[in-house]
């Protein structure tokens, strides 16, 4: 297709005006770096001002998970606009839309939780679960049990609080962080162990073994909580070696230290399950959702409680008056609406079983095309999620020189297909992970387009 030639002045006002996230800021206010300016998109595929269509193999950022273009979610949203925009849900307020959704959430949630609050993000959820935690254990009378445990990979969020929990040196350098209470643990990623003799269930056993004695060196008094995803997300794209969570729930329940599930990235379906709660078989006492809650069709978030969880915190209103935690935006209509009309597509559309079907399909046919090749060292994956890590020599596992950017290299011949992945930090990782909507044909098309980037980058 010709480029379309615009005369105006956009692409200058965005070098010049906005202030883009995890981006090279020189480069791009410089010009040095493409961007895009996307337009419109539908089902799969986006498509940038120029007329330029690409395949989104990572579904925005793990978040369209329905697909573009659904004006099922658009229709929701601009009635919702029409007929009460906001209003607030402070002191007992609330909308149609925030307690059908309220309602929604809790029917799909694991049987022992009991409550959701809704924010805006992924961060903020997680904020908010961090003051609960540490209100929870206030009004318990335990106020030095106030240390959080998360694990080196994890992603949490960016914020101050957030950023902390979140295990990568990149949201950390340069911004004061981590900040004290938090403290992390091993990541359970078997590719990455340090022994390659090392069985996969003697690495779990490990990862086990390192908590315990993290937890015996601070003192299981002073820890409240541990922080993880179900799957390693922007760590990696990393499944939980065999056993994980059989062996790390125990020594939380042990420990009397909350588990706080964060399933931004897993939470409705993206493991083919609806929670990855459900997947691995965890019971939390708190579950942070957003991306999958409306598929990003608009912003929100949420803070599930357990039953336990939530008994303390009448407890703590019973005592001390209502409780001191609010955002302008939480439960915000529109995008309670956008939820609402989001969870019953991905019901009626069996969007969830079919990430299950053609996410493992995508996985497979990806180890079939490229599991020999000298240059992969491993092609991982759970539900529609995907991912492959670049070695410089497979049988040693030795690693690239960061400072090659082979991950970076194959992304950008990649989109010369037109399909997007993603560069994955801390690592020569590509990762995908689609809308649900993703049929074979289109998993075929990222792994043909695949194929070809590696070969392009010289691997």
């Amino acid at each position: 297709m010709a480029r379309v030639l615009h005369n105006d002045q956009l692409d200058q006002w965005d070098r010049d005006n906005l202030l883009h996230p995890s981006t090279h800021l020189a480069q791009h206010a410089r010009g040095e770096t493409p961007g895009r300016v996307i337009r419109t998109a539908s089902g799969v595929r986006i498509e940038d001002r120029d007329g330029q269509r690409w395949l989104d193999g990572f579904a925005g950022l793990y978040c369209v998970n329905v697909g573009y273009g659904r004006s099922e979610i658009a229709d929701a949203i601009a009635e919702q606009a029409r007929e009460l925009a906001y209003y607030h849900a402070y002191v007992g307020h609330g909308t149609e839309a925030s307690i059908t959704l309220a309602k929604m959430v809790m029917d799909r949630a694991p049987d022992h939780m009991s409550k959701v609050y809704f924010g805006l993000s992924g961060s903020d959820a997680n904020e908010t679960n961090i003051k609960l935690v540490w209100y929870y254990n206030n009004i318990l009378g335990r106020p030095e049990k106030k240390k959080i445990i998360s694990r080196w990979r994890g992603y949490h969020g960016s914020g101050v609080m957030t950023g902390s929990l979140t295990g990568l040196p990149l949201f950390h350098e340069k911004f004061d962080l981590p900040m004290a209470p938090v403290l992390h643990t091993t990541a359970p990623y078997y590719y990455r162990r340090d022994d390659l003799s090392q069985s996969e269930a003697a690495f779990t056993a490990q990862c086990a073994a390192d908590l315990e004695e993290m937890i015996a060196r601070e003192g299981a008094d002073t820890i409240a909580a541990f922080w993880a995803e179900p799957v390693l997300g922007t760590g990696g794209i990393v499944p939980p070696p065999a056993g994980y969570w059989k062996a790390i729930q125990p020594i939380l329940r042990k420990h009397d230290i909350l588990l706080v599930a964060d399933e931004v990235v897993t939470g409705f379906g993206r493991l083919g399950s609806m929670f990855g709660s459900d997947h691995y078989g965890l019971e939390p006492d708190f579950i942070t959702i957003a991306k999958g809650l409306t598929s990003a069709y608009a912003p929100l978030s949420g803070s599930i409680v357990s039953d336990k969880v939530w008994k303390v915190l009448e407890k703590g209103t019973d005592e001390n008056g209502p409780i001191g935690h609010g955002w302008t935006y939480a439960a915000h209509p529109i995008g309670a609406a956008a939820g609402v009309a989001n969870l019953k597509l991905l019901d009626s559309l069996k969007l969830v079983e079919n990430a299950g079907t053609v996410g493992a399909y995508l996985v497979e046919r990806m180890r079939d095309a490229l599991g020999d090749h000298p240059h992969v060292g491993e092609i991982r994956g759970e539900g529609m999620l995907c991912a492959l890590e670049f070695v410089q020599d497979r049988d040693r596992r030795r690693f690239y020189d960061p400072a090659d950017k082979i991950g970076a290299r194959v992304v950008s011949k990649l989109a010369e297909s037109h399909v997007i992945g993603r560069a994955m930090p801390g690592g020569d990782i590509l990762g995908y992970a689609p809308p649900f909507s993703l049929t074979t044909q289109e998993a075929d098309e990222i792994v043909a387009a695949t194929v070809k980037a590696v070969r392009a980058a010289g691997l």
